[in-house]
């Protein structure tokens, strides 16, 4: 089952129903703070965490891609790893067209095939609050547009852990299309003053494919619908109607139907992501255009140095 986030996750400022939730919020973050990090492992492979404290849509699965891109071409031998859930085999599907996989429903599981398989270096998408594993790097993604949210924790907000925790770590991703970024420094640095801070972008790499003198209509079920849209029309394609579903959401005939007749109407186009790709019947292939795209690290010597 797919839940739409409530939309008073992203509002500037808590509301209401949030502060209603907040005792929840609380007994939650007090035992997650009673998990303690002493049973830790350490592996021989490096291990690198790529993760996020804003809950989904944050860029971690494209950017652990565009690391095991970086990696591969300096012909170290890295791999990905990733808990097993069953309602997210779209991104699994995506990151076993980019590389090999370990996937285990248990990380340690994984990790440990991969280090019994020679590996050098082991990308986890996901697993950042995962208290069993002492990573090597840890890699916190943003969001430009979302950011924080209203900056309360689940289910008052959208945040996996507190904000302040921020000083726990070393490196931080900012990831879109370079929205807000003057601010985003700025709220960051009141939390960590030495965090590096890292900048992406999403770049379509089949754009070719598609004529700027064409209307489109656009929907997604991902994390960062916003981003997705902002991407679109930044690369000069005329967006008539966008549609946003839950985060992995499973399409019926019955929604797809909708779409068409939708775009039908408006005598447009249609577009949707790669990862929803994977979640829509061959059926619709022909009707449907796929934008793919990838993340471009506007310095990505910035990071490697603190890998390699």
């Amino acid at each position: 089952m797919n839940l739409k986030k409530p939309k008073f996750w992203d509002y500037k400022k808590p509301n209401l129903t949030a502060y209603l939730l907040l005792p929840i919020a609380s007994t939650i973050s007090a035992i997650n703070s009673l998990i303690k990090n002493s049973n830790q492992k350490k592996y021989k492979i490096k291990t690198i965490c790529i993760g996020n404290i804003y809950l989904g849509g944050t860029g971690k699965t494209s950017l652990s891609i565009k690391l095991n891109k970086i990696l591969t071409s300096k012909n170290i031998k890295s791999c990905f790893v990733k808990k097993y859930y069953k309602n997210q085999i779209d991104e699994q599907k995506i990151l076993e067209n980019n590389g090999k996989v370990f996937l285990s429903s248990k990380r340690t599981d994984a990790i440990q095939e991969a280090e019994n398989q020679n590996y050098d270096i082991a990308i986890f998408d996901d697993g950042l609050q995962d208290k069993s594993i002492d990573y090597d790097l840890r890699v916190v993604c943003f969001n430009n547009i979302n950011w924080i949210g209203n900056g309360m924790t689940i289910p008052s907000g959208p945040l996996r852990e507190n904000i302040n925790n921020l000083k726990n770590y070393e490196h931080i991703f900012l990831n879109g299309n370079l929205e807000n970024i003057d601010f985003l420094k700025r709220e960051i640095i009141k939390f960590n003053s030495k965090i590096n801070i890292h900048l992406a972008t999403y770049e379509p790499i089949n754009l070719n494919e598609f004529k700027k003198n064409e209307k489109y209509l656009i929907f997604s079920g991902i994390g960062n619908h916003q981003t997705f849209v902002s991407m679109v029309k930044k690369n000069g394609l005329e967006v008539l109607k966008d549609i946003e579903y839950p985060d992995h959401y499973s399409y019926t005939k019955e929604d797809i139907n909708k779409i068409l007749i939708e775009a039908n109407k408006l005598n447009c186009k249609i577009i949707t992501t790669e990862k929803d790709s994977h979640r829509i019947t061959n059926f619709y292939e022909n009707r449907i255009k796929i934008i793919k795209t990838e993340l471009k690290m506007v310095d990505e010597n910035k990071l490697l140095k603190f890998i390699i």
